[in-house]
């Protein structure tokens, strides 16, 4: 596996990303730390998890793991923000629940520091003076090494971005966005504002909520048992998602891809992502070793040119002004025009 830059630090991190959402959840402990095993094995070093995953037991998992193995050879990500008790104030991005998330993190990962904090989401009632100055703080404190965020809009972190730099703050260095052949949206403000700023994109969910894998020949109204959707409260969500015209051009398009490069559609929809601009590490997600050995598949080789085309093509979406064409030309040309 190759390694690139995580934005514009100094740190190498793995160009695929384990997300550990499922350990605790959907993954016991023992087959979790096989697929930890096999991830580092394969030449990954980056983790990502949350404070609310498992209600914390995906962090414990990974600390029981993190015991055994060398904590320096990993680069280690997780998150707050959202609930994790019963009182009024445990939960947001305040100073009181910043510290008191981290030094719980700290405490399951069995670990004295996090190599990258990232806020889970953007947090209305609080400042963002307090929740990036006391950011700022974690990292002066040594418990925390960079930040980020995750789910923002553009607009809030430019916001954010400009605020740690006048104060002179640690300013964040990746963005966490859902990002993949169905959700390029995020093109049309996010991954230019990461490529100007050289913000890292760690994009969630590459395959599309796992539609992209192949496994919902049926269509997601009969899904397979054991599948994410098949355990979902809400299959008429998947439905009004993928039962439309543009996800089954999504879907002929990989498949055709697929066959052309002799790789499996997860693969094919990996390296499409790996290939975007600004994109340092798509977030992998498994239940097994077979799952993961085939997301670890999706390096060491690249799609044609015509091969990625062709999946633009397929996965485009309606782009109106500010975003079209015209203005982009407008943008480029010292004319005005009206």
């Amino acid at each position: 596996m190759k390694f690139r830059r995580l934005g514009r630090t100094g740190v190498l991190v793995s160009e695929l990303c384990l997300g550990t959402m499922t350990f605790g959840w959907q993954v016991e402990e023992a087959p979790s730390h096989g697929l930890l095993d096999r991830f580092v094995d394969a030449g990954g070093n980056f983790l990502d998890t949350a404070n609310v995953y498992s209600d914390g037991k995906s962090e414990e998992i990974i600390g029981k793991w993190l015991v055994r193995h060398n904590r320096e050879g990993v680069v280690l990500a997780t998150k707050a923000r959202f609930r994790t008790g019963d009182s009024v104030n445990d939960l947001g991005l305040s100073r009181k629940h910043l510290y008191r998330a981290v030094r719980d993190s700290l405490r399951r990962l069995h670990t004295d520091y996090i190599d990258l904090l990232q806020v889970h989401a953007w947090d209305p009632l609080t400042s963002l003076e307090e929740s990036f100055g006391t950011l700022h703080r974690l990292v002066e404190d040594g418990l925390v090494r960079y930040i980020g965020v995750s789910n923002y809009r553009g607009w809030q972190f430019e916001k954010a971005l400009q605020l740690c730099r006048s104060r002179g703050w640690n300013e964040p260095v990746s963005l966490q966005p859902q990002y993949s052949l169905y959700a390029r949206a995020t093109e049309f403000e996010l991954i230019p504002m990461c490529a100007a700023e050289n913000i890292a994109v760690l994009p969630w969910s590459p395959l599309g909520g796992g539609y992209l894998t192949g496994k919902y020949k049926n269509g997601v109204r009969a899904p397979p048992s054991g599948t994410r959707i098949a355990e979902s409260n809400d299959v008429e969500f998947y439905a009004r998602r993928f039962e439309n015209e543009r996800a089954n051009r999504i879907v002929k398009a990989v498949e055709t891809a697929a066959r052309e490069a002799g790789k499996t559609t997860a693969q094919v929809a990996l390296n499409w992502l790996l290939s975007r601009p600004a994109v340092t590490a798509p977030i992998i997600g498994a239940r097994n070793i077979d799952q993961l050995n085939e997301n670890l598949g999706s390096t060491g080789w690249s799609l044609s040119t015509d091969q990625v085309a062709a999946l633009d093509r397929a996965s485009e979406i309606e782009v109106t002004y500010p975003y079209d064409r015209r203005a982009e030309e407008q943008q480029s040309s010292d004319r005005p025009w009206a």
